[in-house]
């Protein structure tokens, strides 16, 4: 591999509007400058490639020697079509270019796409060409479009001057079906050997064997890139299949586990349904037996329902004393005049038995002697030991003990 830094003079002059290279000339070059590029960048890691144009209003640098090859392709897009070709002013201005290369042991190499009229004389080319000889600069020429005026005898002149030992070339490509950056992979440019251009062979080689792959003529390499020519492109789209294929594993098992859980909820909620379905079958034959049966087991219910209550409201009234129950069930039966009567005698019997119960306890104060003489002692004109008074608690005595002997034989007969 032989490191150079490469200056790429493009015609952009409007003979490049023709359409007699497809799509145009214009287009066809610039697929060409792609293709010289990428070979050139990929033959060697510290190769430098910078790229001008030769027409318009004056010759203009679009990118200077670099490595990166997405800016060299960038400044390709956009460009104006137009004016006329400037071949002589764009060669001394690639040499200077090259001149102040970072890298003062790269080799120096000018590639020259010309597809218009060449205005200039060939003493002119010649000493160009004399002067990038003694610079050590050699010259590529790509001849293409225009063939009159002399122009292949004075590109012929031009790299006859600059050639030294072999190390500059010229293609010549006519007008045709052909496409340009074809014909150029099996030319001097991307074939020569060590000492001319011979940089690009592995490329060609490469872009050979993709285009039998394609054809059908024999196995290509993985992904479609040679991992020689270009290790980091095949590196990348390795990880970036692996890196799908783990992507779609995991979705694939993600989505397995969801119609897992789903099918388990599925049969969980079946399992329910059928539950609910079994214990609701023999309530439904239950209530389908009694409707059955008609009005004759509703009528025994009923009376089963009225015997229960009547049994609950026996038990309520016999835990109240009967003299009670017995008067109260005597006034709901009667008449609101017999209510009234039974209500009155109630009233009565009670009036006797406080009397009874007054006089009762009256007796018993009076039976005490001693209680009543202290009483009688206190009361003011009264004297305890007066015969009237003493007779009369005699009295009392008596009959209260007569009450107290009549009491006790009715208490034995009961």
């Amino acid at each position: 591999m032989v490191l150079e830094a490469t200056m790429i003079c493009i015609d952009n002059s409007e003979w490049m509007r023709n359409g007699d290279y497809p799509p145009t000339r214009f287009q066809a070059m610039a697929d060409a400058v792609n293709l010289v590029c990428g070979a050139k960048t990929q033959s060697h890691p510290e190769n430098t490639v910078g790229i001008l144009t030769m027409a318009g209003k004056h010759v203009r640098v679009l990118v200077t020697p670099t490595s990166d090859l997405g800016k060299i392709l960038a400044c390709m897009h956009g460009l104006q079509v137009g004016g006329e070709i400037n071949l002589t002013s764009g060669i001394q201005v690639a040499q200077l270019a090259l001149k102040h290369r970072q890298n003062k042991k790269q080799q120096q190499r000018i590639i020259v796409f010309a597809g218009s009229h060449i205005k200039c004389d060939k003493k002119t080319l010649e000493a160009i060409g004399k002067k990038l000889k003694k610079n050590n600069v050699a010259l590529d020429i790509v001849d293409f479009g225009e063939e009159d005026d002399g122009k292949p005898e004075k590109l012929e002149a031009l790299l006859a001057a600059v050639n030294s030992n072999d190390n500059s070339h010229i293609v010549h490509v006519p007008p045709g079906p052909n496409v340009l950056s074809d014909v150029l992979i099996s030319s001097p440019i991307f074939t020569g050997d060590e000492g001319g251009s011979g940089f690009a062979a592995a490329a060609a080689a490469g872009a050979a064997a993709a285009a039998a792959a394609a054809a059908g003529g024999g196995p290509g390499f993985e992904f479609g890139v040679d991992p020689n020519l270009d290790p980091e492109l095949a590196l990348a789209l390795r990880v970036s299949m692996e890196e799908e294929r783990a992507r779609q594993e995991a979705a694939a098992k993600r989505a397995a586990e969801e119609a897992a859980s789903k099918a388990m909820k599925e049969g969980q909620e079946q399992a329910s349904s059928s539950r609910d379905v079994s214990m609701a079958e023999p309530s439904a034959s239950a209530g389908t037996g009694t409707a059955g049966k008609g009005p004759d087991l509703m009528d025994d219910e009923t009376a089963l329902l009225e015997q229960a209550l009547a049994m609950s409201m026996d038990n309520t009234g016999a835990s109240q004393s009967s003299t009670l129950s017995t008067a109260d069930t005597h006034m709901m039966e009667a008449s609101p005049e017999d209510q009234d009567l039974a209500f009155a005698l109630q009233m009565s019997v009670q009036d006797n038995a406080k009397a009874s119960s007054e006089k009762t306890e009256m007796g018993k104060v009076l039976g005490d002697q001693g209680f009543v003489s202290s009483i009688l002692a206190s009361l003011p004109g009264v004297d305890p030991n007066d015969p009237s008074v003493k007779d009369l608690l005699a009295t009392l005595q008596t009959e209260n003990e007569e009450k107290k002997g009549e009491e006790k034989p009715k208490e034995g007969d009961e």
